[in-house]
């Protein structure tokens, strides 16, 4: 998409210019503040660039490693979640650093494209509104992450930038809502792109982003349902999404990955051109891959449901510890790599990966799992859910990485009308059941409406169908369940060399959660020390 590969390089210039003309007189070999803006080229080369610093692959895959999902030994993630980061841990600065250059690069756009008097209003005004939205989502994260945080609504000067206090989370939030809702008229519906558009933001976009800024506030359930309602039932006029026919085809096969009624607003990747590589280490050695560095976790593995839709743990769940992977949510082999996997390459010919030790019936002494090794995962699972079997070498892939998809409206819908109490077999059968057939489920007693507390089915069925997309972490946060589940040990796969601790699962990581101060993240020390307004979060 020719949206997010031009680099907006030509603004830098604009006040690097002689010192002895004055001020109000544009220069006529080159662009100035006063005529760069004038250039339609150049107002979209800007937008691009934005586009561009939406976000990124190491912010959609890292939080993954900051829940129960995966483990990492990388430094700042590890030391995240082992509760020994401070305010100098350069994830908490870089993070900072990136959501407020966009945020500074839209205040830019915003503030100075009017001046163009060529490109149609129309033109201009949806231009305005795809930057609001990705400052709503920059702000979105901030605020995720450090809760108070500074809110410039324009691009500040260095001497406000300097001085500016932090805004309320509560504050935050409702200007984000305010922005997509003054947003979406201006924007197109996903059935009113053309094919070269793909990618941009929608009025879909806008009401998804709308969407989870309200379910994380918590106190907002019957706004959440009725932007989910549109989506679900006005899609004549936010566009017409449903159910991709294939969970794993939609992250792993190039034509559906790309073009599907699943998306709503996907990180664009053009092979060559801009691409991504961290599933070069997601992926098992033995079919490519170079060193673990976040690899998934027991925990997540136990939390897929039997086939019956029984929990491993449940009654009459037919879950046998050893032969733990048959029977069990498609999912899971759609998402996780396990001991025996049968790993199907680009050319169709498959693989079998051993992983537990001594199990390789050719060379034994090669399994994926060797205890301490640096480049073998340390919890015994590999990734299967992003491999792109179009990838270039050493798994640089162009495939698109999903932001926002219908099946997070539907298990959004399905978790605030069980939260009022209004769930019921309709509402069941078109999201966890809709969900739970297109994974693959067969058996009635998984699809038909159970009834009682669905409270933790829901949760799990979220867990499930959107691991490895980042969200997992926020969902323990908001349900205050990170204080329970990031505290203990990280395990793997039941290889460990004594099976009398823990029942033989690998312990990796000790993790510790302090409610009292890891619910958010500190304010960099950087930043407080250059701003005196900047107060810290507690315990930092």
């Amino acid at each position: 998409m020719k949206y997010l590969h031009k680099i907006f390089l030509t603004a830098i210039a604009v006040l690097a210019l002689g010192g002895c003309k004055k001020l109000d007189i544009a220069p006529t070999d080159r662009f100035s503040d006063l005529t760069f803006w004038t250039v339609d080229v150049n107002v979209n080369n800007a937008l691009n660039n934005n586009y561009s610093l939406l976000y990124n692959s190491s912010l959609y895959f890292e939080p993954e490693a900051l829940s129960d999902n995966a483990y990492s030994p990388s430094g700042d993630l590890n030391l995240i979640a082992s509760g020994n980061a401070t305010s100098l841990t350069g994830k908490f600065q870089g993070d900072w650093a990136s959501y407020y250059r966009t945020i500074k690069s839209v205040n830019i756009f915003l503030q100075n494209v009017d001046q163009n008097k060529t490109l149609p209003a129309a033109t201009i005004a949806r231009m305005k509104a795809e930057n609001q939205f990705m400052r709503a989502f920059a702000l979105f994260n901030l605020t995720k992450w450090y809760g108070d945080v500074p809110l410039p609504d324009h691009d500040l000067t260095p001497e406000e930038a300097q001085v500016i206090p932090r805004s309320s989370k509560a504050a935050v939030n409702a200007f984000i809502v305010s922005q997509l809702e003054s947003a979406i008229p201006d924007l197109p519906s996903k059935d009113q792109l053309p094919a070269s558009e793909n990618g941009r933001i929608t009025k879909g976009a806008a009401l998804a982003l709308q969407m989870r800024t309200l379910l994380y506030e918590g106190n907002k359930t019957a706004e959440v349902i009725a932007v989910c309602e549109k989506l679900i039932n006005n899609q004549q006029t936010y566009g017409s999404y449903s159910l991709a026919p294939s969970y794993s085809a939609l992250f792993s096969d190039p034509a559906t990955n790309k073009t599907n009624n699943e998306s709503i607003l996907s990180l664009q990747y053009v092979p060559t051109i801009r691409t991504w590589q961290n599933f070069w280490d997601f992926a098992p050695r033995t079919v490519g891959g170079r060193v673990s560095n976040m690899a998934p976790t027991q925990e997540l593995v136990d939390d897929y449901v039997m086939l019956n839709g029984r929990g491993i743990k449940e009654v009459g769940s037919g879950y046998v510890e050893s032969n733990p992977y048959i029977n069990r949510d498609p999912r899971l082999t759609a998402t996780v790599v396990y001991d025996r996997y049968l790993w199907v390459n680009a050319n169709n010919t498959t693989k079998t990966i051993y992983i537990k030790p001594g199990t390789d019936p050719v060379q034994p002494g090669l399994d994926e799992y060797s205890p301490g090794s640096q480049s073998a995962s340390a919890t015994g699972y590999y990734w299967r859910k992003y491999f792109d079997p179009s990838a270039l070498s050493s798994f640089v892939s162009g495939n698109n990485l999903h932001l926002f998809r219908y099946a997070e409206v539907l298990l959004t819908y399905a978790e605030a009308k069980n939260s009022l109490g209004q769930m019921d077999a309709a509402i069941w059968a078109k999201t966890i059941g809709a969900l739970r057939s297109r994974a693959g489920f067969t058996d009635a007693a998984a699809l038909n409406f159970p009834g009682g507390d669905l409270t933790n089915i829901i949760r799990r069925e979220r867990r499930a169908e959107m691991a490895m997309e980042g969200l997992r972490v926020d969902d323990l946060r908001r349900w205050k369940l990170a204080e329970v589940t990031m505290n203990g040990f990280a395990h793997g796969a039941k290889f460990a060399a004594d099976q009398n601790i823990d029942n033989g699962y690998i312990r990796t990581q000790q993790r510790k959660f302090n409610p009292q101060r890891d619910y958010l993240w500190a304010i960099p020390s950087s930043e407080t020390s250059l701003n005196k307004n900047l107060t810290q979060n507690p315990g930092y």
